[in-house]
């Protein structure tokens, strides 16, 4: 099994998950347990995927789920780091905007 890595930083009014390996169906639900324990709202949750060389469909489901629980919250969703498969995941599905 690929090695996977989250980490998360609080700041005032920022949120900053950094994930290195593989954002697909086993990993998802990891992140999906760190930012249920954090509060966005009125602020920016921004992943930091600069480590993350491969995303499947469920990585896109999350990064779907998270940008409208940021929004429902008064927040925003900021992706940082993208690599080229990741990248061409959301071009591909037209949600890279």
């Amino acid at each position: 099994m690929p090695s996977f890595d989250v980490h998360v930083s609080n700041h005032h009014n920022r949120v900053m998950i950094t994930v290195a390996g593989e954002l697909d169906f086993d990993t998802c639900p990891r992140i999906t347990q760190l930012t249920d324990t954090v509060s966005i709202r009125n602020r920016t949750l921004c992943l930091d995927l600069a480590g993350v060389s491969f995303m499947d469909a469920s990585g896109l489901s999350l990064l779907h789920s998270l940008h409208r629980y940021t929004e429902a919250e008064g927040g925003t969703l900021e992706l940082s780091g993208l690599q080229d498969q990741p990248r061409r995941i959301l071009e591909l599905t037209a949600t890279d905007a």
